[in-house]
């Protein structure tokens, strides 16, 4: 009976071993991550860029999964105009993206404010590598929530051979610009190709020209509620510009219900029945992919100087797009953070400078491309550079001033009706 409590008190002794090594086990498992373990990992990716954008970011893809084989990284291309509503719907439901693209701003701020995102603010991530001014773009409350790639600036592209024939020189002036498009309207070409039913191509009419008649002051002081107001008279008077381009049919016959992503805008600069279109570089892109013949007649050119305005002509407005974030729900976030290093790494932001036509927010890239050089160098010699309001204000705000600015472009609302209604509303956020 002894001899039977001794083995007993062994085997018990040896299985209280096993459990113990076993639970160890798992408990190592566990705490190792998917790239240690070998498991096999999706990473879901969204983003918005076609043509050679996205080729930049397959490329990048591609150096990641080399450097982790147990990876497969899922990138999903959804139409610009579309993009934003189906993201919000994504956040808000289980669908997430583990890795997505947005512009920063105050869109990417809603999400963080929500604690949607990952908070970047870490020392695995080399901050130094970054323009100041598009990371800023994405950090709030000295968070970071979104790492930057490219600098989008907005300019004119114009047709050089039809200003030849016309004898048309590149305008610097807003005078010499209203005489360009009498001069093109006598030679039956629309002056200016715009398809504005997504609203915000017509609004970077709004920014240029309040910035070019009051300066950068005017946004930053409504924006901050600084003494500012967004009923301001560079904003009237603005709108009142807007709608003299209006009245002297400056734009493509219908206008506002032509959908930018369906090209037909792009199409009347490809076929010589445009001769310039306000855009963001992102056109380099465009041509590139869909009619590359037409790089050869294409030249660009910074908002004309407003003579009786107060904003410098220097001042120019651009676009951090795109910038890359992680969601909170995803499962993967050692993963997605080395993801996102490599997509803002100098490798993808040469890659991106070299084959779009787009500026970059990487310091240490040298473009080759000639555009990239003349857009970088705007950027170098601003005095001021304004993002996007739709983008920079609150999604409720922003929502409103692209609805106004196409109502401008309608003539269905006066520039003071449009102004007044932005400040309402600013000063009613403002009190929540």
């Amino acid at each position: 009976m002894k001899k039977f409590k001794v083995l007993m008190a062994l085997v018990m002794a040896v299985v209280v071993s096993l459990l113990a090594a076993c639970g160890d086990e798992k408990t190592s498992s566990e705490g190792e991550s998917s790239k240690e373990s070998g498991e096999k990992v999706t990473l879901n990716l969204w983003h918005f860029d076609p043509g050679t954008r996205e080729q930049v970011y397959l490329k990048a893809i591609e150096r990641f999964e080399k450097e982790h084989p147990n990876v497969t990284v899922k990138p999903l291309l959804i139409p610009n105009d579309k993009y934003k509503q189906r993201l919000v719907v994504a956040m808000a439901g289980k669908n997430a993206p583990d890795v997505f693209a947005t512009w920063g701003g105050g869109y990417l701020q809603e999400f963080a404010d929500s604690g949607k995102l990952v908070d970047l603010t870490n020392e695995d991530i080399d901050y130094s590598r970054f323009v100041d001014v598009a990371l800023k773009n994405s950090t709030y409350d000295d968070k970071v929530y979104g790492l930057p790639l490219g600098i989008a600036t907005y300019q004119f592209f114009y047709n050089k051979e039809i200003f030849k024939n016309n004898g048309i020189e590149v305008p610097k002036t807003y005078n010499e610009f209203l005489a360009a498009a009498e001069t093109l309207k006598k030679a039956d070409v629309y002056p200016i190709a715009l398809a504005n039913q997504p609203q915000w191509p017509g609004a970077f009419y709004l920014m240029y020209l309040a910035d070019r008649i009051g300066g950068e002051e005017v946004f930053q002081k409504a924006y901050n509620r600084d003494g500012g107001s967004f009923a301001d008279e560079a904003y009237v008077k603005a709108g009142e510009m807007i709608q003299d381009l209006v009245d002297r049919d400056a734009f493509n016959p219908g206008f506002n219900g032509l959908p930018y992503d369906a090209g037909s805008a792009r199409q009347m600069m490809y076929t010589n029945k445009a001769a310039m279109m306000l855009m963001t570089s992102g056109f380099v892109n465009n041509v590139r992919d869909e009619f590359p013949e037409f790089e050869d007649k294409m030249g660009v050119f910074q908002f004309p100087a407003l003579e009786d305005g107060k904003g410098d002509p220097t001042n120019i407005s651009a676009g951090v797009s795109p910038v890359w974030s992680i969601s909170k729900s995803s499962k993967q976030q050692e993963l997605a953070l080395e993801l996102i290093n490599e997509l803002t790494s100098v490798e993808t932001g040469t890659d991106y400078a070299d084959m779009s036509g787009t500026p970059v927010a990487i310091k240490g890239v040298e473009p080759k491309d000639e555009y990239v050089k003349t857009f970088t160098n705007w950027i170098n010699d601003a005095n001021s550079i304004q993002f996007p309001y739709d983008q920079t204000l609150s999604p409720e705000l922003a929502q409103l001033h692209k609805e106004t600015t196409f109502k401008l472009f309608g003539k269905t609302m006066t520039p003071q009706e449009a102004a007044d209604a932005m400040e309402k509303k600013a000063a009613e956020l403002e009190k929540k």
